[in-house]
């Protein structure tokens, strides 16, 4: 209806009700005169004024009634608001008990493949909280986030999508860190690896699930090709992208349980072009710290630009507290260093003495879903809290990047170690075998370390 037509119609409404207002008005004149007339003449007049006085007073009181129960009442027809969601809504209908799922499935890409999907859901109760598609050449990967009744098994629910046309389907369980959607998502991923140089395997992990990822140098410290020529473009094949490595070798990432679908390597990509284009950078925070002693020293994160130094540091290295850290003869020094250090592989810590130089190294190794933890602190510098405090602050690191476990690898006589992993105050398993001791634990809530002076824990040498 045009502006002009809704006025006209407006107007018109308006006449017709004042015409009736009118005739309403001369009819109560009547009515009024015929009553004083009555009243005025006939010998029952205060009789007829009583009778008209309650039949008001009975009138008023059934309009009130009427509008009490009829005022607020709804439309009699839909007018196609939405109704805002009641605050029972996060546990379901009723107060039901929900859970949270990610599922992904294949339907075909044809009208109303999607529909029928959606409607099988929602007769099981299954609430649609996002969704995202993946077109492909033969049909469309949806990737759902469902809230389901707590009683529908897993099982279940694929058996439904599956009745629908749904096929390969997945299906994890998932948490409120999920209920975040796509395009902010990524953007937070580009951020951390904008930061940090480290933060490339945690956020492609974060953005793939779990998956194994790979980083092979370009060739190795006496020449050879290590890795293989991979296209400017990246290779995606069913499980496995293939990616130029920043560091400029190759990064292969793997994902047997789950295909990669085209819009995922879109993304990969993009991320791995940040990271090329921004070069190694790591985060130029750095806490001064005091030893009982009185001596300073400084914390700060380390790169490859430190090969130098920690090669020096090595050279000043005894056997004994080489082998601890390696478990054997250290043949190429400048290889593992070169490994260590690169932001590619995880996070390393330094400690400098207010001259600048480095006397202690701790890292903090990506392994999948598990996280390696490794000291070295000079011979000069041990038994004054410096392992421990290494350790303390990666074990937190880890905690901040949703690391599950983390483990240290070492020599059963390693007591320096062993006492420093105690001292985090976390279970601990152990597990020996052939004098190689690993001790492992699980870093969630760890509280990030307080700065402050340093306090050796339990008066063991830290290695």
């Amino acid at each position: 209806m045009t502006e002009a037509t809704s006025a006209h119609s407006s107007r018109r409404h308006h006449w017709r009700r004042e015409v009736v207002e009118l005739a309403a008005l001369f009819t109560a004149v009547a009515v009024a005169d015929l009553v004083a007339n009555t009243v005025a003449h006939g010998p029952s007049g205060p009789v007829l004024l009583c009778a008209g006085a309650v039949a008001l007073l009975a009138t008023a009181g059934f309009h009130v009634w009427w509008s009490r129960r009829h005022g607020h009442a709804p439309p009699p027809t839909d007018t196609g608001a939405m109704a805002l969601p009641s605050p029972a809504a996060a546990t379901g209908t009723g107060g039901q008990e929900t859970v949270l799922w990610r599922m992904r499935t294949t339907v075909r890409d044809e009208p109303g493949s999607l529909a029928a999907l959606c409607t099988v859901l929602a007769a099981r109760r299954v609430d649609i909280l996002s969704l995202q598609t993946h077109p492909l050449s033969d049909g469309t990967v949806d990737e759902f986030l469902l809230r389901a009744p707590a009683a529908l098994a897993s099982g279940e629910l694929t058996r439904t999508v599956a009745g629908a046309g749904g096929a390969h389907s997945w299906l994890e369980r998932a948490d409120a860190h999920d209920l975040v959607d796509a395009p902010t998502r990524m953007l937070g991923l580009a951020t951390r690896t904008a930061l940090d140089s480290a933060e490339l395997p945690l956020a492609l992990r974060q953005l793939l699930g779990r998956c194994t990822i790979r980083s092979v140098p370009a060739r190795s410290l006496r020449g050879h090709p290590l890795a293989e020529q991979v296209p400017a473009e990246g290779v995606l094949a069913e499980h496995t992208m293939k990616f130029r490595d920043p560091s400029g070798g190759s990064l292969t990432i793997e994902r047997p349980q789950l295909p990669f679908t085209p819009t995922e390597f879109a993304r990969v990509r993009a991320l791995v072009d940040l990271d090329a284009r921004l070069g190694q950078r790591v985060p130029p925070r750095r806490d001064v710290l005091t030893l009982p002693e009185g001596n300073e020293i400084t914390i700060r994160r380390a790169d490859t630009t430190d090969l130098a130094a920690a090669r020096e540091m090595h050279d000043r290295c005894s056997a004994a507290t080489l082998g601890l850290r390696y478990h054997g003869p250290v043949g190429d020094a400048d290889r593992y260093l070169a490994h260590l250090l690169s932001p590619r592989f995880g996070r390393t810590l330094a400690v400098e003495t207010a001259s600048g130089r480095l006397v202690a190294l701790g890292h903090l190794l990506w392994d999948g879903d598990e996280t390696e933890v490794a000291l070295l602190v000079e011979d000069a510098w041990q038994q004054r809290g410096i392992g421990a405090e290494l350790l303390r602050r990666l074990v937190a690191m880890a905690a901040e990047t949703g690391c599950e476990t983390v483990y240290a690898i070492t020599q059963a006589s390693n007591t320096g170690m062993v006492a420093a992993m105690r001292g985090l105050g976390l279970p601990l398993d152990y597990q020996i075998e052939e004098g190689t001791l690993v001790i492992t634990t699980r870093p969630a809530g760890v509280p990030a370390p307080a700065l402050g002076a340093v306090r050796p824990k339990d008066g063991s040498a830290l290695r």
